[in-house]
């Protein structure tokens, strides 16, 4: 980018404005279109990855015209390896908090569940996933730490995340907290650290898709058992399974997630990611 370009960029705090109106608005359009398309499992996984793709285009075309400049933390060409990285740490921290979990009795399997479930949990949880983090780190996280520096952007993203989760139907205090510690300050700790959205997306939808496309248990308080390859209960403490809001209110989500946060920011730190007050990317 030209200096003369980074010099015509709208200031930080309208630009975070705008930016979350905008993805924002597209994140809630999938919240609401996608979910009702699980009825019909091979369409809900087309319109959830088309939906998924045009949140992609429209972050790329926003950043275009409110930054003037390229994505680069949404490069197409980091696209395959960055999500692929991101799932495969996803998908063994959720296995590792479920697997704790059922060692201490709060995780059952009850039966068999539909491949067609698990397929339309596949595109409902990559539109949701995409949609979440082109608002939390793509906008709020990033334009946030222009103005607060890193740590404060990081702490204030988290909070707003899991605030978000309130929303839902069985939400809680504590589970929007777990939420805040766990998966706010993981994805945003991802982010840092390599500087792609592609990551967290992939931890994002991995994590998600483990958890009721696979291991058929709620998520965040919501209600996705049906969309599940596993039937499941969940007996006992809810500090142990997390209650009705879901694996992710459990004490060992919080657990399994210090160690990916954890080096995730002392990767950040030692490559100098970590960003003072008024920097940009």
């Amino acid at each position: 980018m030209t200096s003369t370009a980074a010099n015509t960029r709208w200031p930080a705090a309208v630009r975070l404005v705008v930016l979350i109106i905008v993805m924002f608005g597209a994140s809630t359009l999938i919240a609401v279109v996608v979910p009702a398309t699980t009825g019909a499992p091979f369409w809900c996984l087309i319109v959830g990855l088309v939906f998924a793709a045009l949140a992609l285009l429209l972050y790329h075309g926003a950043i275009r015209f409110v930054e003037r400049r390229s994505p680069d933390e949404l490069r197409w060409a980091d696209a395959s390896k960055g999500l692929l990285r991101g799932a495969g740490v996803g998908l063994a921290l959720f296995v590792a908090a479920i697997g704790l979990i059922a060692v201490f009795g709060g995780y059952k399997i009850t039966g068999g569940g539909s491949f067609w479930d698990a397929v339309a949990a596949f595109g409902l949880m990559a539109a949701v996933a995409v949609g979440e983090e082109l608002v939390f780190r793509g906008v709020l996280l990033r334009v946030l730490e222009e103005l607060t520096g890193t740590t404060v952007a990081l702490v204030i993203s988290a909070v707003f995340f899991g605030g978000v989760h309130l929303l839902n139907p069985k939400a809680t205090i504590w589970g929007a907290l777990s939420i805040a510690m766990e998966a706010g300050l993981m994805l945003g700790a991802a982010y840092i650290a390599t500087r792609s959205l592609w990551v967290p997306i992939g931890i994002h939808f991995a994590w998600n898709f483990a958890e009721t496309g696979i291991f058929g248990a709620t998520a965040s308080g919501g209600r996705t058992e049906s969309l599940s390859l596993l039937h499941s209960s969940m007996p006992g403490s809810d500090l142990v399974t997390g209650g009705q809001f879901g694996p992710e209110a459990s004490i060992f989500a919080i657990i399994v997630s210090v160690v990916p946060i954890y080096f995730f920011l002392r990767s950040a730190r030692r490559r100098g990611l970590i960003r003072a007050r008024g920097k940009q990317a």
